[in-house]
């Protein structure tokens, strides 16, 4: 579930917002699993999640980046 740059431009910040709450809510449960010993469905899914994450905040700052800009 790799998200793309092409897919982030097509949702509003609200949309990234839920996505990204959706995403932390998930790593929150694997880490859940982890925590507790057994192993998650899929190790490499974590560091996708989190790329993820990083991905959606880098493109909400630049958002709001342009919107400061634009007010000046």
């Amino acid at each position: 579930m790799a998200l793309k740059k092409n897919d982030l431009k097509k949702l509003n910040g609200t949309q990234l917002k839920e996505k990204l709450v959706e995403l932390k809510k998930e790593l929150i449960k694997i880490n859940a699993q982890v925590a507790t010993g057994t192993n998650p469905q899929n190790p490499g899914q974590v560091k996708q999640i989190k790329k993820n994450i990083a991905r959606i905040k880098t493109f909400l700052n630049q958002l709001s980046n342009k919107e400061v800009s634009q007010k000046k």
